[in-house]
């Protein structure tokens, strides 16, 4: 399944040979009409993928030929990335070179004239490769394609309204409560004759159609509504169709016997627009209503206001159900919030996989395979056609061992057919843009259940290039939390959390499986059932410490990443990290978490192509080789929770890519000059420095600095703000001899700051004076943990922009300032752990209700259970 990534793997490196960048360093080194060569073919192949990609089930050959165009652009890729990194050493060349012999000796084996004979060698083998499969794709009659229509989309068989009532288990409230909303008056500004559009949204196999059948055929329906119409979509939401449809079912539906209605039905499909919508305007009449439509896919709101339009002239309270799969689509369409449709309980799930394994009555006889049962149905998470496709799979086979298979294996591993979950499934996955699918397939990589926290997984698809800048203006950063929202909007992610400064969330059971269905060989999550590993695996992640004894290392030198995404699950086999080392110099993303060394080997100055090496929680290393300053591509080094490391790295300044740096080290002065080369650096962390007492020895500013953390540095006095003028988010935790007035209090006119966070201050009687500075932008402000702390400042009421303010465990503020309602920008409040202070902002019966009262969300006193906690740990921002 791997093979569908290749057309967004094509495109991606098209992006890279279109940019200006690229460009001027092919001229450069004359290696320009090589290149331009190579972008030629890669624009015709690609052309041609799409193509393959519908037709590779059919012809093996075919998927063999993706799989060499996927191994060409990676190889291109990397030769691509020679570019780069000969740019960054020619920097590093011009600060140090005069000074540093070592540095002049490191760099003389890349001179101009011995990188240009390589590249110019790798990008004709990539020339000649590249030909060679493009001259392939013409011999199996491919045509081209040059727009992605969201890949080949094997759409559902079209619904329709019947339903056997008796079938249909679980949903009774479900449909009780859509029926309430029919009877509901229509709200306010739809105007007379707007119908109320209500939205049953949800992931594919969850019972939407189902529910919205239900509905349909209960008979409070029949005497409420004088026309019942059914449509089913799915495909493109094209007006001519719909109308078609409406105008045929709304005919059907009247008062006349079906097989009168029939017999009479006109066929209008060689009506032209202009005579249907006569027609249907003329049918739909003061006709009051209820529509169905069902399995909507597109988000053209274009075409819907033009069609709602057309539905206008039903009578009032004329009602409208359509089912869909994406919270955007049901936004947009609704004029009521969208009912959210949950799974069914595990009760109701047994009953239905009873009934779809069991001849009626059999399971008595059967009471074994019924308790085996109940474990095969936690596969389902409460989603009814995934009970249905794994009863249906048993039915009527009353063997203990394939009752047993289908236990103990992932749905992914069972046979499907056409209609089970994950068909329905990868419907939406079909949907997706070729990048989203990409990104998608890397939750294949972690556990079920796991917690994903939004800042690691956007690094990881950063680090491999999954998103990049459209414009070469905007953050990838920023693109890749969007790719975060359309999957959560298409209902591919749960438990969504936005805390203070970071998400996290999970994915349901049944679209890990999904993920691992498209994953295949190229995706390997390592636990101690992997035996062999695939020489086309790309992406490893190390679950179980118990696999890494046993476990074979692919031979394929491609492999991108190596993850430790299970916290104490870490490497302790040295020979293994040699082998990574040496075998994988075109890694991108390395997590060497829970490591147990005391140093790491001067051969990883060797993965020049690296963008992120995390360490964290190293609690035995004491140093890190020096050769690790040739990493000149590193975006991110992570070495939080190391707290044996007794110095940082000599060479640190030549790190010029370093964007995120994360530090936990037993030094107690840093010098500036360690970071004033660091152009690029936005985020900067320390964490359990506890010799540190002084931030910078000098007073020279970080210039891109957005992200200051500090976190239980016990012994800091001083932290010079005014070296930061582009410092957004500040968060001071547990630093409980840190002077708060920042010594520079005075000097301090203006912060820019947008988010601040500050805690655990048992000492501290009041806020400090400078956060006034940052009046005109602070946007959120976290405080926790202040004992002593009775008021809050008066100058709170002049943070005009202040959206979110959280107030954790400060137990002697009693009140809130007098003018809070002045926050005119405040939606958010949160007060816990404040006893006098809840209890003045209790709903209702508090005397600060109505200071309050105009704030959109109010959180006031609520328990702090395991998501409260882990949202007290914002200040340690995770990668």
């Amino acid at each position: 399944m791997a093979e569908s990534f290749v057309f967004g793997v094509a495109d991606s490196l098209l992006g890279k040979l279109a940019s200006y960048a690229y460009e001027e360093a092919s001229r450069a080194y004359g290696v320009y009409e090589d290149l331009q060569r190579i972008k030629d073919t890669l624009s015709i192949v690609k052309g041609l993928l799409l193509d393959a990609e519908e037709k590779k089930n059919k012809q093996h050959a075919l998927r063999e030929w993706l799989r060499q165009i996927r191994n060409i652009c990676s190889d291109a890729e990397d030769v691509l990335d020679g570019f780069e990194l000969q740019d960054k050493k020619k920097q590093v060349m011009k600060v140090f070179g005069s000074t540093s012999m070592k540095v002049r000796q490191f760099f003389s084996s890349s001179n101009p004239l011995a990188f240009r004979f390589k590249m110019s060698c790798q990008i004709k083998e990539i020339k000649d490769r590249l030909d060679k499969v493009a001259a392939d794709g013409t011999r199996f009659g491919l045509m081209r394609i040059d727009d992605e229509p969201g890949l080949s989309v094997q759409r559902r068989e079209l619904t329709h309204s019947h339903v056997d009532v008796s079938s249909v288990i679980g949903r009774e409230n479900d449909k009780e409560a859509i029926i309430q909303l029919l009877m509901e008056s229509n709200p306010k500004g739809l105007g007379d004759k707007s119908p109320s559009v209500i939205p049953i949204v949800g992931i594919g196999g969850l019972g939407k159609t189902t529910l919205a059948k239900l509905v349909f055929n209960d008979k409070r329906i029949d005497e409420v509504f004088q026309m019942k119409i059914w449509v089913c979509v799915s495909n493109d939401f094209d007006i001519r169709h719909i109308i078609i449809k409406i105008i045929n079912s709304a005919f059907l539906s009247s008062s006349p016997p079906p097989s009168v209605s029939i017999s009479h039905q006109e066929d209008i499909n060689h009506f032209d627009i202009e005579q249907l919508q006569i027609r249907l305007r003329h049918k739909l009449s003061s006709q009051k209503f209820i529509l169905v439509l069902d399995d909507i896919w597109s988000d053209d709101r274009a075409k819907w206001i033009e069609l709602l339009d057309l539905l206008k002239v039903g009578a009032a309270e004329s009602k409208i159900i359509v089912t869909t799969r994406s919270n955007p689509i049901a936004s947009m369409m609704g004029t009521v919030p969208s009912y959210v449709l949950e799974g069914l309980s595990e009760e109701n799930c047994l009953s239905l996989f009873v009934k779809w394994a069991f001849k009626d009555g059999e399971e008595e006889k059967y009471s074994n395979l019924v308790e085996i049962g109940k474990e095969i149905v936690k596969k389902c998470a409460g989603v009814p056609l995934a009970v249905r496709t794994l009863g249906s799979s048993l039915f009527p086979k009353y063997d203990l061992n394939k009752w047993i298979f289908v236990r103990d294996h992932e749905i992914w591993n069972l046979e499907q057919k056409k209609d089970d979950i994950l068909p329905a499934l990868k419907l939406s996955y079909d949907q997706m843009p070729s990048y989203l699918r990409q990104c998608f397939a890397f939750f294949s990589l972690y556990p079920k259940d796991y917690i994903f926290n939004v800042a690691s997984i956007t690094t990881l698809w950063i680090a491999l290039g999954l998103v990049r800048s459209r414009n070469g203006i905007e953050k990838p950063e920023n693109i890749a939390r969007e790719c975060i929202d359309d999957l959560l909007s298409r209902s591919f992610l749960q438990d969504f959390n936005d805390y203070e400064f970071n998400c996290d969330f999970k994915v349901h059971d049944l679209i890990h499986d999904l993920a691992l269905y498209v994953a295949k060989e190229e995706f390997v999550m390592v636990d101690s059932n992997t035996r062999n590993i695939s020489d086309h695996a790309r992406h490893l992640s190390i679950v179980e410490n118990d696999s890494l004894g046993h476990v074979m290392c692919p031979n394929s030198k491609s492999v991108r990443t190596i993850l430790s995404p299970v916290e104490g699950v870490g490497l302790d086999n040295e020979t293994l990290l040699h082998t990574w080392l040496s075998r994988y110099k075109y890694l991108r993303y390395l997590d060497l978490s829970d490591y147990s060394f005391e140093t790491l080997p001067n051969s990883i100055a060797k993965l020049e192509h690296l963008r992120v090496f995390i360490l964290n929680n190293n609690i035995k290393i004491k140093r890190l080789p020096h050769s690790i300053f040739k990493l000149l591509n590193l975006q991110i080094l992570d070495l939080s929770g190391c707290t044996e490391l007794e110095t940082l790295p000599k060479g640190l300044e030549k790190m010029i890519s370093l964007q995120y740096l994360s530090i936990t080290t037993k030094q107690s002065i840093l010098s500036l000059d360690e970071f004033a080369n660091l152009n690029h650096l936005q985020f900067l962390a320390f964490s359990y420095c506890k010799n540190m007492n002084f931030f910078f020895s000098m007073a020279h500013q970080l210039t891109s600095l957005e992200t200051l953390s500090l976190y239980s540095c016990w012994n800091l006095k001083s932290l010079p703000l005014h070296i930061f003028p582009k410092l957004q988010t500040l968060i001071i935790v547990d630093c409980k001899m840190l002077n708060m007035s920042l010594n520079n209090e005075n000097t301090i006119q203006k912060l820019r700051l947008k988010h601040l966070c500050i805690g655990d201050f048992p000492k501290l009687l009041t806020l400090p004076g400078w956060i006034e500075g940052a009046a005109e932008t602070l946007e959120t402000l976290t405080i926790y943990k202040f004992p002593n702390l009775k008021t809050l400042p008066m100058c709170l009421t002049t943070l005009t922009r202040l959206k979110k303010l959280y107030i954790y465990d400060c137990p002697q503020i009693s009140s809130l300032p007098c003018d809070i309602h002045h926050l005119t920008s405040l939606e958010d409040l949160v007060i816990e752990d404040c006893p006098e202070l809840c209890r003045k902002c209790k709903p209702q019966s508090g005397e600060h209700q109505p200071m309050i009262a105009s704030i959109k969300n109010v959180s006031i006193g609520e328990p702090r259970g395991q998501d409260e906690e882990r949202r007290h740990q914002t200040s340690k921002v995770n990668l």
